[in-house]
């Protein structure tokens, strides 16, 4: 499995990608999904892929060609969004070759991608490229796109990303996404692939590798977990016997009650049903009265 995540913001992009690839829970690999067609002064473009990996690979090649008159090229892209549409033509060559053949072994064409970057002085401009070959665009209302395993790290990416959230918060902020992802989800692993592109510079300047040694995703890992015990720790806990509390989950004009089903009043052991008072106490640990 995968997860990658990319960010398309007011001063540039940022994007992040895990290297893990499995068939199973005994045949875990390490592939590299983040891949730079760089020509310094010219262009910088970023594609990271998630899905099957004979089939990326298939793309990649694709997309590598040096040929300017292939229609696969990126390498004479007139524009980003030129270059997102021979992306999807390598996807739907690719499913035209493979998708019959994978089918008959029972094997979907499952293939996600995202790419991103800057051609001359255009605008940076971020996509989204599906099996289909068809894609979405980033926005200045969702700045960031995600592929793979996405759910465990989009709700830091929702609180904090924006379009004018500088360079450096937004890698922060998206190590803080795959840690949370790693925590969550054994097919995805490190080391990972950090790239942090300025609108502009027309090159790679900043990009790390980040292993489990590396010490500052160590500290996000710690910090992180800390601060969120900690400000788990300063909300405070639930009123369920003050109707009229702030605190109160109960409020006093919307009491309700769960919908029990009819005991049996037939039996010679039955008791009837009487109805309890609300609100109700929450059941409490010796020691540990409830707040009222």
């Amino acid at each position: 499995m995968t997860y990658c995540v990319a960010a398309r913001l007011n001063t540039g992009m940022v994007f992040l990608a895990d290297t893990r690839t499995n068939a199973g829970v005994d045949h875990i690999s390490t592939f590299r999904k983040l891949r730079v067609f760089e020509r310094p002064s010219e262009r910088v473009i970023v594609l990271m892929t998630s899905g099957n990996l004979a089939i990326s690979q298939s793309i990649i090649n694709l997309l590598s060609q040096q040929d300017g008159n292939s229609a696969t090229s990126l390498w004479h892209a007139a524009s980003m969004h030129d270059a997102a549409e021979r992306v999807g033509e390598a996807v739907r060559s690719v499913h035209e070759r493979d998708a019959q053949a994978l089918q008959r072994q029972g094997i979907d064409f499952n293939i996600n991608l995202i790419l991103g970057g800057q051609i001359g002085n255009a605008p940076c401009q971020l996509f989204q490229i599906y099996s289909a070959g068809n894609f979405i665009e980033a926005s200045s209302e969702n700045p960031y796109l995600q592929i793979g395993e996405a759910k465990y790290g989009k709700p830091i990416l929702d609180r904090v990303l924006r379009a004018d959230t500088s360079l450096d918060e937004a890698a922060k902020c998206a190590l803080v996404s795959m840690d949370s992802t790693l925590r969550s989800n054994v097919s995805v692993g490190m080391p990972l692939d950090l790239l942090v592109y300025e609108t502009g510079s027309l090159r790679v300047t900043h990009f790390a590798s980040i292993d489990e040694n590396n010490q500052y995703f160590a500290t996000i890992r710690r910090t992180w977990g800390e601060r969120l015990k900690q400000v788990f720790a300063e909300i405070t806990d639930p009123v369920w016997t003050s109707p009229d509390a702030p605190d109160t989950l109960v409020p006093a004009d919307r009491v309700h009650q769960p919908i029990r089903m009819p005991s049996d009043t037939t039996g010679a052991n039955s008791v009837p049903t009487e109805p309890f008072p609300a609100p109700q106490t929450l059941a409490q640990d010796h020691g540990k009265p409830q707040r009222s």
